[in-house]
């Protein structure tokens, strides 16, 4: 997302949607010099509205590649180049590591486990492949993660911290115009339509989620996560579980954190999570990591997920108007890729 590639001529731009790719797009154009206003229904920086706050955090293109498309793994490799450079220009902070991570899975399930590991072997490209670990050398990697699970490590794959970097984009672009309490009804090429009024700009980005119904056929995918407090749990890199009927995910967060959640479930329900949830999930993580037993819950969350009904991203650009959306549960991995993607030939 280099400067280089957008226009010289200052243009007054419009984002309609302030969650990840709002402020990713935000930081880009406003150093390129651009007016960029940027209108979402939040109160402001910090309301968690946009699905980009309620996430791990992994960067997994391979892992993903079970309900994804050469296209998103590719934007995923090509985002984990570009995480590291996009924080560095930031004044805040943001927790940033890549050193792979891991798959596991319980005996009695290695045949749920086998059939995951044989569609991301059939859909990865060449040189892209999980490695089985002896137990030997998962302790090695992983101390804290039980004995006797199997296990393969995913080489190249990373994680961030998604809240710090929310808060750090947003305060990295201050000369963007940042419109809170503003739903967008419409985005148009050239035009938003903001309560009952039209309001015109030479190009308008729409990356709205959610927000895009009815121009688009978007549906709501709810994710949970819980925030453990673990002092003293050494966890490195995020561990998938592979299970007949869950797909369980623990993310290492400093100081002494670790974010236990799912990846996917059908339903738009906002509500707290349920004692269900609660109850499968958490004793999944204690199942594979057993010094989590002693963990206190801080903190758990709830979201929809953006999603189209392919499951699959879309960029879609016409003259005055771009629109980024069903990122589904890749927009942590896929969204700078996309933004670069969608700033290339822009305007």
């Amino acid at each position: 997302m280099s400067d280089e590639m957008l226009s010289p001529r200052t243009m007054r731009i419009a984002i309609a949607g302030a969650g990840l790719l709002g402020r990713l797009l935000a930081l880009s154009l406003t150093r390129a010099g651009h007016e960029v206003h940027v209108y979402d229904p939040a109160e402001g920086p910090d309301a968690r509205g946009a699905a980009g706050w309620t996430a791990a955090g992994m960067l997994s293109p391979l892992a993903e590649l079970e309900c994804a498309d050469e296209r998103v793994f590719r934007w995923g490799l090509r985002s984990i180049e570009l995480w590291p450079g996009i924080l560095s220009t930031l004044a805040q902070p943001v927790e940033f590591s890549q050193q792979g991570s891991l798959l596991v899975a319980h005996r009695e399930d290695a045949g749920a486990a086998r059939r995951v590991l044989d569609l991301l072997a059939r859909k990865a490209p060449a040189g892209h492949q999980a490695e089985p670990l002896t137990a030997q050398a998962l302790a090695g990697l992983e101390p804290s993660v039980r004995s006797g699970p199997q296990a393969w490590l995913l080489p190249g794959e990373a994680r961030i911290h998604t809240v710090q970097a929310m808060q750090a984009l947003a305060a990295a672009a201050p000369r963007a115009h940042w419109h809170w309490g503003a739903s967008v009804d419409a985005a148009e090429p050239g035009l938003l339509k903001l309560g009952g009024r039209a309001e015109r700009f030479d190009w308008v980005f729409d990356v709205r989620g959610l927000g895009a119904r009815p121009q688009l056929p978007m549906r709501g995918v709810r994710g949970e996560i819980f925030w453990l407090h673990a002092p003293g749990v050494e966890l490195r890199r995020p561990v998938r579980l592979l299970h007949a009927r869950h797909r369980v995910y623990l993310v290492p967060r400093a100081p002494d954190t670790v974010v236990v959640g799912a990846s996917e479930i059908e339903s738009e329900d906002r509500s707290p999570v349920s004692l269900r949830s609660a109850v499968e999930l958490l004793a999944a993580a204690h199942s594979i990591v057993p010094a989590l037993a002693e963990a206190r819950i801080v903190h758990s969350e709830t979201n929809l997920r953006p999603a189209l009904p392919d499951n699959l991203p879309v960029l879609e650009r016409q003259p005055g108007l771009t629109r980024i959306n069903g990122l589904f549960r890749h927009g942590w991995l896929i969204a700078p890729a996309m933004v670069e993607a969608a700033l290339e030939s822009f305007p």
